[in-house]
């Protein structure tokens, strides 16, 4: 595969799309470097940390073997996200059934490398619960804003709704999450 070079980053994710189907299967590392930390991020937020890992490469795994139905109605970014979300409640059906609980254990979290202080890791977890507590459009209209970074324009648009209805749906969510982690 050739370098990473700023041609190459040029390239829309469409593009790269089609040279995948076209039979340039290296090309899937471009869109797999490129879109790896908001994926990983978005999970980081819903996924107990010793599974963040694990989940995060099935999404990607799930993406190339679901690659070759992607028509292109949405962004190549869009339909990820839809991916992730499966992926994120698949987990947790998954979970469910072995009856284990939803949110890691705090020891559990413990044991995790990430060089995190008993307090963080302990807001961590609140943060999850609370996170996994809210609506469904609560929930993600805070993991694109806090977990992917959009701005409320782009998120505006990626749920098809007008700025200012995004703007108040934010406020709702964040009051929501408020008040879930005061509880």
């Amino acid at each position: 595969m050739q370098n990473n070079s700023p041609h190459q980053q040029e390239i829309s994710d469409e593009v790269l799309i089609r040279r995948y189907l076209n039979g340039e299967v290296e090309v899937f590392d471009l869109l797999y470097y490129r879109h790896l930390p908001k994926v990983h991020k978005r999970v980081r937020y819903v996924i107990p940390p010793n599974d963040v890992e694990d989940v995060t490469q099935e999404v990607f795994i799930a993406a190339v073997k679901a690659l070759p139905s992607f028509r292109g109605d949405a962004k190549f970014s869009t339909w990820l996200r839809t991916l992730t979300n499966h992926k994120v409640a698949e987990y947790y059906r998954k979970r469910s059934r072995k009856q284990e609980p939803q949110i890691a254990a705090l020891t559990e979290t413990l044991a995790h490398p990430d060089n995190l202080s008993f307090h963080s890791v302990e807001e961590r977890i609140y943060l999850q619960r609370a996170l996994m507590s809210l609506p469904e459009n609560y929930r993600e209209i805070l993991l694109l804003r806090f977990a992917e970074g959009l701005q409320f324009n782009e998120i505006a648009e990626a749920g098809n709704r007008n700025l200012e209805a995004t703007k108040s749906l934010f406020r709702r969510a964040v009051t929501a999450l408020r008040h879930c982690l005061e509880e």
